[in-house]
């Protein structure tokens, strides 16, 4: 499906925070994880910032509402950017997430950034 040309590409900046995460304090905290993307975000230039959050939700679980939702914004070529904080936020099943970040984003032609990992598909 081809990218909307008459709106800017969104950025996806997508915090997640299981409850196994909340366990360790505010390094991962949902707030924390915002702050971060924000930061980068703006300092590297990216504009059309959407959030797609899951507070509560198992990184090994890909049935979350706003992964969903974000996925679904992917599929319909809204998407541009998707920024994680990094890569085991995106997902615990590695071999799942690698699905998303070698297959799925580069055929939607979306370009994909895990900070802390150092990641950037561009």
């Amino acid at each position: 499906m081809l990218r909307q040309t008459n709106q800017q590409p969104i950025t996806a900046l997508y915090p997640r925070l299981s409850h196994e995460d909340e366990l360790q304090g505010e390094s991962n905290s949902i707030s924390n994880q915002k702050r971060i993307l924000e930061t980068y975000a703006k300092q590297n230039g990216f504009s059309n910032l959407r959030w797609y959050t899951d507070d509560g939700y198992s990184g090994a679980n890909f049935q979350r509402p706003g992964f969903q939702a974000m996925l679904a914004d992917i599929e319909a070529g809204k998407v541009g950017t998707v920024i994680v904080k990094d890569m085991s936020r995106l997902g615990r099943n590695y071999l799942q997430v690698g699905m998303y970040t070698e297959m799925i984003f580069p055929q939607k032609g979306v370009r994909f950034i895990a900070i802390n990992d150092g990641v950037d598909s561009a």
